[in-house]
């Protein structure tokens, strides 16, 4: 992942990671957060949705930052990359995948949680790396102690990532930006409940500025 792109994910800070069931709703859910203040999404590949989301939103939104989430094989990063995603978030290090990307010039976020799977990713050229799942993997203590030996690595923490730890994080200069899954509720998609979002993305955004 080129200075770019980290640059770009540091200026967010927050990263809406999104769980959409039905694509119709993709569009609306991505001008709902552009237009309060968080012009970007990661569409997780929980659903099978996934793909077309990203592909409506990539038509709507072109400038809006993309990219697909819980990416597990090379055939999703194939299909993301065909909608329209700017780059890939896995779960996991899976070595296969990373190196498929890498193969195809397409930019990878992996996770870890492990000084063992730093290592691999480091083994790889792999630097920005998503620390997940955050909270269950010893949360705050366990980031400053992987930064410690590991200073060149930047990271996107995600999973139980909330707004009353959420500038804990932050706080950790190799953070480059978090993964919220608080602020687009798969729920609050589903009853199109864009209020609510609205209301979640503002005040994200006033919490990170302030």
């Amino acid at each position: 992942m080129n200075n770019k792109w980290i640059e770009t994910l540091r200026a967010l800070r927050v990263m809406p990671v999104i769980q959409i069931e039905d694509a119709k709703d993709a569009v609306k859910l991505a001008q709902v957060l552009s237009d309060n203040g968080l012009p970007a999404a990661e569409i997780t590949f929980r659903s099978e949705a996934a793909a077309e989301s990203i592909r409506l939103i990539r038509e709507a939104l072109p400038d809006l930052i993309l990219c697909a989430g819980t990416v597990l094989t090379p055939a999703q990063v194939d299909l993301a990359v065909e909608a329209g995603a700017d780059f890939i978030v896995s779960p996991g290090f899976n070595p296969t995948t990373v190196k498929y990307c890498q193969e195809k010039g397409v930019k990878i976020i992996p996770g870890v949680n492990s000084p063992s799977q730093v290592e691999q990713a480091l083994e790889l050229g792999v630097t920005a790396l998503k620390f997940f799942p955050a909270e269950a993997s010893g949360g705050i203590n366990m980031l400053k102690s992987l930064t410690g030996p590991y200073g060149n690595i930047q990271l996107m923490p995600t999973g139980g990532v909330k707004p009353t730890n959420l500038m804990d994080y932050l706080a950790i200069p190799q953070v480059i930006a978090c993964g919220g899954t608080w602020i687009a509720p798969t729920a609050a998609i589903r009853d199109n409940d864009w209020e609510t979002i609205a209301s979640n993305v503002r005040e994200t955004c006033k919490l990170v500025n302030a």
